[in-house]
């Protein structure tokens, strides 16, 4: 038992702490629901542009919380927004969202989730500015930044604040 605690420490402690990159400002703006706040968000790439996932990679979408939210929540409302766009598969939404499960934790309000698309589309995450976890499906990285860049976006407000650098 004190070998699996010790390879477990060992394997955390050698993860590589991937430094996320010096990207510049694409746009921000803060999501609400009903009368609450719930998050600013900020999208970021390597020129301050957004044109697809393909050519900006790396990516960065930052949620800094204005209030706390349970990880199963956010979950929750990740797949209920996987399945109001309709580009994935159920089995997909589950297989990802049981993946999520293991690397989010509860959000208090300040606290700031990071997610970073790689050019291979897979999405390395960070929870106030600390590796937590990676997902290396590249089908997820870009449906998972749908749920606010998609023209079909259950939030065209935050949408628009987010793309903000594409009407100049």
């Amino acid at each position: 038992m004190q070998k699996k605690w010790l390879s477990i420490l060992l394997l955390v402690w050698l993860w590589p702490a991937a430094a996320m990159p010096d990207l510049q400002l694409v746009g921000e703006g803060t999501f609400r629901y009903m009368f609450w706040q719930l998050y600013d968000a900020r999208l970021k790439t390597s020129d301050g542009s957004f044109e697809g996932y393909e050519k900006n990679a790396p990516v960065l979408l930052e949620l800094t919380y204005k209030r706390s939210i349970s990880r199963d929540q956010f979950i929750d409302a990740t797949v209920d927004q996987w399945q109001h766009l309709g580009q994935s598969s159920q089995a997909q939404q589950q297989d990802w969202a049981s993946q999520l499960k293991t690397i989010w934790q509860d959000v208090g309000r300040g606290d700031r989730l990071s997610a970073l698309l790689q050019h291979d589309m897979t999405v390395d995450f960070y929870l106030n500015g600390e590796p937590i976890g990676r997902i290396d499906d590249a089908d997820f990285g870009p449906l998972f930044f749908d749920i606010w860049l998609h023209p079909d976006t259950s939030a065209p407000g935050l949408r628009r604040q987010l793309l903000a650098a594409r009407r100049g």
